[in-house]
């Protein structure tokens, strides 16, 4: 049994089933009083422990919630659990230690708690408690409990839950859904167990978790379906969303009414096949539950050739699909908030695409949305999945060459950009603008952001030799083709000046960088988001320079329209304010005699011009 907490952090390890989730949630009643705030994290990617952290202002700070977008919501959070001691922060079910270590590096003033299959890859984090199969009493306890609640239990009936126990593997979860079945049923163990067939020869191997729930579906399933088939149809949608708070509301048209949704959702919970959220308006599916669902059609669905080769998942997609908002730009507070709500379950889909013919143009056009609200938001590079799961299924239903389909891969070339990756991501441009020069020709306006963009690639991976005679090449199509102040052309100027300063060749940059400053005011505006890149480079390259005298205003100008315009805690926003502080840093070594500062800073950065982002 967990104790309180004597160190930071520590993980709790163990197969899926094992009842890891089970241990925290028991070791966070249990020691409730010790903590300030309590808090449950689902951490199955970073873009999901940024969500959860996002609930917590919601929770502590309502209204200030309203005004915030997500990231800020998440920065408001950490920033409160920072200034406090003594919470609790539960990250449920991680899937790489990585993605623990900036908050248990920031956050120090109270306690990780973490969930995962993963044994390994903790050494730097947190230790290890190792969670195993119950014992055999202890399991024979568990199944007795459940299947005979309240009641006396002879040794006969005692005798049969431990054969029972032993054929399941004494895996938590398969007797929780053995014990639930048999009550609701009235079944007697050793008939459960005879006709479960689980009895091993010596010389075979122990079933895999995975086995050993998918060897109880088919008596589970047969069960619910003669008193509710409703109920299976359900549960077959839910295996392909999050496993976390699946809301109602998102269920609701996949029933005819909200007593029958109502009804089903009990059947299920009454055979352990999900729980519901505190408030009773979500549902949870266990992640073992949903892998065998969706790799394993129950005996009792029709497998002819018309069927759904995937049981769930069509339902999963249009109720997913009913419930996106209208658009992804220009949101409202409530609007935000139905994406948050909403984005766990379209990744969720994303991420578990089948690799067969069941692709359609409807179901690229929600992960494109959903790819397209985290990019304005700021978060472009955690739309990779999205974007990957977008491009399949264009390629699948499109062709390879299809309009959509070249601004799909064109995208992904820019998450993979936005997220370092320029490995992936130039190899894609290349094959864009390859095919857009094929299809398009060679100065279509999308054939040029491809070359721009390419461009930009080789400039960001240090490869100048190509990125310059590439840029200046574009440049001159673009002003050509669109004219001298088109917005494209003007991005095109900025890179290209960017390009030139990453050369150490200033006395072109500059000039270059001014004029496209004073064209962006005039066409964006004074506050447009490239506008302020442009004003952001600019002082960079003054710093460059050395001129800090007019470096430092400029930086200073940005920064303050950055907090206006995309919010305090915008990526462009911290990046803006991280090039101030560096070049503040910067002109006070030079006031103090004897210190050196260096002409140029590793840490200041680019702000990123706002990319082509269309289907």
């Amino acid at each position: 049994m967990l104790q309180p907490q004597r160190t930071p952090a520590q993980t709790i390890s163990g197969l899926g089933g094992v009842g890891k989730s089970a241990l925290a949630l028991h070791y966070a009643t249990r020691y409730r009083s010790h903590y300030t705030l309590v808090w449950w994290i689902t951490a199955d990617s970073p873009e999901s422990i940024l969500t959860s952290l996002a609930q917590i202002t919601q929770r502590l700070c309502p209204q200030t919630a309203q005004t915030l977008e997500p990231d800020q919501r998440a920065a408001w959070a950490i920033t409160w659990l920072q200034a406090h001691p003594d919470w609790l922060l539960i990250f449920d079910n991680v899937e790489s230690p990585e993605h623990l270590g900036p908050y248990l590096g920031t956050l120090s003033r109270g306690h990780h708690l973490a969930t995962s299959r993963r044994a390994t890859g903790w050494q730097t984090l947190a230790p290890v408690v190792s969670l195993g199969l119950l014992p055999p009493d202890q399991a024979t306890d568990l199944l007795c409990t459940i299947a005979f609640p309240g009641a006396t239990v002879d040794s006969q009936q005692r005798e049969a839950a431990k054969r029972l126990a032993h054929d399941l593997g004494y895996l938590p979860l398969a007797l929780e859904q053995a014990g639930a079945y048999a009550h609701r049923t009235g079944i007697d163990l050793d008939t459960y167990r005879a006709h479960l067939a689980l009895v091993l020869d010596e010389n075979r191997d122990a079933p895999s978790p995975e086995q050993t729930i998918a060897r109880i579906w088919d008596h589970t399933l047969n069960a619910i379906t003669d008193r509710d088939p409703l109920a299976v149809t359900l549960l077959q949608a839910m295996a392909w969303l999050a496993p976390d708070n699946i809301p109602r509301t998102l269920l609701e048209p996949l029933a005819p009414h909200t007593i029958a949704l109502n009804n089903a959702l009990g059947e299920l919970h009454a055979y352990n096949m999900i729980a519901f959220t505190t408030d009773r308006q979500g549902v949870t599916v266990h992640r073992l539950v949903q892998t065998v669902l969706r790799t394993r059609t129950p005996a009792q669905l029709p497998t002819d050739d018309t069927k759904p080769r995937a049981p769930g998942r069509a339902e999963a997609e249009q109720a997913v699909r009913n419930a996106l908002p209208s658009t992804y730009q220009d949101l409202s507070p409530d609007d935000i908030a139905a994406w948050e709500r909403l984005l766990p379950h379209i990744l969720a889909l994303a991420e578990t695409t089948p690799k067969d013919k069941s692709s359609s143009v409807d179901t690229a056009d929600t992960y494109y949305q959903a790819a397209q609200y985290l990019y304005h938001q700021g978060r472009d590079a955690h739309t990779i999945a999205l974007r990957t799961a977008t491009l399949a299924q264009y390629e699948q239903v499109l062709g390879d060459t299809h309009p959509n389909t070249l601004t799909s891969r064109h995208n992904l070339a820019l998450a993979y950009q936005s997220a370092g990756d320029l490995a992936r991501a130039i190899p894609l441009h290349e094959a864009t603008l390859a095919q857009r020069e094929q299809v398009l020709g060679d100065t279509h306006p999308n054939t040029l952001n491809s070359r721009n963009y390419l461009a930009h690639a080789y400039e960001s991976a240090g490869d100048l030799a190509r990125a310059i005679p590439l840029l200046e090449a574009t440049l001159a199509q673009y002003e050509q083709v669109l004219g001298d102040t088109h917005p494209n052309t003007l991005n095109s100027r900025n890179y290209l000046a960017g390009a030139y300063q990453s050369a150490g060749d200033l006395a072109r940059a500059i000039p270059l960088l001014e004029a496209t400053l004073a064209q962006r005011e005039q066409v964006l505006g004074d506050t447009h988001p490239s506008t302020l890149s442009s004003r952001n480079n600019l002082a960079a390259a003054y710093q460059s320079a050395g001129d800090l005298a007019r470096a430092i205003p400029l930086y200073e100008a940005t920064l303050a329209q950055c907090e206006q315009v995309l919010g305090d805690t915008h990526p462009n926003t911290l990046i803006s304010r991280n090039n101030l502080a560096h070049a503040r840093k910067a002109a006070a070594a030079i006031q103090q005699p004897g210190t050196a500062t260096p002409a140029t800073d590793p840490d200041r950065q680019p702000l990123p011009d706002t990319p082509e982002q269309s289907v």
